[in-house]
């Protein structure tokens, strides 16, 4: 990070009381860095929009038992090697497990992917979240 610049913004006093409210919730040590962080958070958008290089992590819960399912999202990986970075599988209970596959690629591609792994038969639920590699920030 370079030099820090200053700067002043013009503000609603109830607008700036329910942000001072939520930086309290969220523990934030100064409406600076609460302010940063929205514009990274708006920069992250604007690479996924541009379909830059991100990493993320896909979640999925299934039923261990549902025929074929682990198999098929094991060949969805290895179909898409080039995108999975490593995976963890926890087994939840004796009937369901979690599997925390981390990927990276262009944000269409990792989207999807996601689709793919969330939409097979039997997945109980799934969700990608999405993150900046950091290169551009």
């Amino acid at each position: 990070m370079g030099g820090l610049t200053r700067f002043g913004i013009s503000i609603d006093e109830a607008l700036l009381r329910r942000f001072d409210a939520l930086l309290e919730e969220k523990g934030y040590d100064s409406r600076s860095e609460a302010i940063r962080d929205l514009i990274r958070e708006r920069l992250v958008e604007e690479e996924w929009a541009r379909n830059a290089e991100v990493v993320g992590a896909i979640t999925l819960v299934y039923n261990h038992h549902v025929r074929e399912l682990a198999e098929r999202l094991t060949d969805l990986q290895h179909h898409h090697h080039h995108h999975v970075l490593s995976s963890l599988h926890v087994h939840l209970d004796a009937d369901n497990c979690v599997e925390v596959i981390v990927v990276r690629g262009p944000a269409d591609e990792v989207r999807d992917l996601a689709g793919h792994l969330v939409g097979a038969k039997g997945v109980k639920h799934g969700k990608l979240v999405m993150s900046t590699t950091g290169s551009a920030l």
